[in-house]
């Protein structure tokens, strides 16, 4: 498959993935079943744009405002890199769980004005952790044995 429409493909996924799960992917507690996809870098560089514009797509569309629409596809962008760069590491699994927890928990803070922030960062890292350790990984695997059929 071309990189181009497997990037667009994964945008398109997490798009849609966001709002088949709206109701949990938006917020201060939050599951967002589409950060599954962020492990994807591991196995294909041009996931790293298709995580980026899916981000950025949907945050315009989830209505929290710039801080989310721009922070939250920045932080996408610089923890899908750093899950690439540093692929099959520890720091690859754990990119998107740790920068979403700490920069997405510190602008939601203070969007929803709420009155401490660390309680915010292990919410945000605890949805990650769990989107990413129980769907990311075994979808990982799933792509890593099946590459020339899937994506």
């Amino acid at each position: 498959m071309n990189r181009v429409a497997r990037a667009g493909l994964i945008a398109a996924l997490y798009i849609i993935l966001v709002f088949v799960f709206q109701a949990i992917s938006f917020g201060p507690v939050q599951f967002r079943i589409a950060e599954a996809l962020t492990l994807l870098p591991m196995v294909y560089p041009e996931a790293i744009g298709g995580i980026y514009v899916g981000v950025l797509l949907s945050n315009i569309l989830g209505g929290q405002g710039p801080w989310d629409i721009f922070g939250g596809s920045l932080i996408s962008l610089l923890a899908a890199y750093l899950t690439y760069r540093y692929r099959g590491r520890i720091i690859g699994y754990a990119s998107p769980i740790v920068l979403n927890a700490f920069l997405v928990g510190l602008y939601l803070w203070y969007i929803f004005d709420l009155p401490a922030y660390w309680p915010l960062v292990l919410s945000i890292g605890f949805g990650q952790a769990v989107v990413i350790l129980l769907l990311g990984i075994p979808l990982l695997r799933f792509v890593q044995k099946n590459q020339e059929k899937f994506l």
